[in-house]
């Protein structure tokens, strides 16, 4: 999907939501593990649920590598269930050296179809320049993380800038504002508003809101540019607001409520 299509959706739906498909089937409501397919039938009630109020769906892989080749068939179903003009995130957390970046690249956006992948900068360009080569394709990288851990090497000062910036400084020459966005934590606006001024046309994928603490006013505060830029990811929060019968319409209400307030927000820029 080129960055002008993912505009289009933004802009015909009002909204910027990435629903985070973060499935496990200790949390799947019971009514559904007779299925055939417990893990892709969960998805599909959730996907039918919430397509009107998301531009982008985010299966985080090891949620679905955890459960084996049936874990793999369900992420597959679950990707060509999506509808094409849906943006589709590979939540997979890649990075290695050149011929093996090769190989997940082939993986996530010839075979499974995948839009774009989250990567790990940590090996640097030629780990990432491979997921770059794809037309049409996103890498995108881990910049400043939520995690407790994060703090551990994201924060370091290295001649004089904190080494997120310099990760995202030195990578931005890599491609461009068409094939390369940036993971924010939702937990950081302030962090999130110093990573705007880096890279103003830059998408930012922002995960964190609802069950982990992010606020979604200052998240648009901080990081909203003049034609949005933002992908605000929600996981636990919808999928997960029901465990009984009714998870698909609590997950429904959910996603339109986090929408109404994007809608809002689009309104002003």
């Amino acid at each position: 999907m080129k960055k002008a299509e993912l505009f289009d959706q933004i802009e015909k739906k009002a909204s910027f939501l990435c629903v985070g498909l973060d499935t496990v089937m200790h949390r799947i409501p019971k009514h559904l593990l007779s299925e055939k397919d417990p893990i892709f039938e969960f998805n599909k009630q959730i996907i039918d649920a919430t397509i009107d109020f998301a531009v982008a769906y985010k299966p985080n892989i090891a949620f679905y590598e955890a459960e084996g080749v049936k874990g793999w068939e369900s992420l597959q179903k679950t990707i060509e269930y999506l509808p094409k003009n849906v943006f589709t995130i590979a939540d997979a957390k890649r990075g290695d050296i050149g011929n093996t970046s090769e190989r997940y690249a082939k993986a996530f956006f010839d075979l499974m179809n995948f839009d774009s992948i989250t990567v790990s900068p940590y090996m640097g360009s030629d780990s990432v320049k491979p997921f770059l080569a794809f037309e049409g394709k996103w890498v995108i990288l881990l910049a400043v993380t939520s995690n407790e851990g994060g703090m551990d090497f994201q924060y370091l000062d290295i001649s004089g800038q904190k080494l997120y910036k310099k990760v995202i400084r030195t990578s931005a020459a890599w491609g461009s504002d068409e094939n390369m966005m940036y993971v924010v934590g939702a937990t950081h606006p302030e962090i999130l508003k110093e990573v705007r001024k880096t890279v103003p046309d830059h998408f930012l994928l922002i995960p964190g809101i609802g069950a982990q603490g992010g606020d979604l006013k200052a998240v648009c505060e901080s990081g909203l540019n003049k034609n949005c830029g933002l992908l605000v990811n929600s996981s636990r929060g919808i999928i997960y607001a029901d465990g009984s019968k009714n998870f698909a319409k609590e997950a429904s209400l959910q996603a339109e409520k986090i929408q109404k307030q994007m809608a809002e927000t689009l309104q002003s820029i």
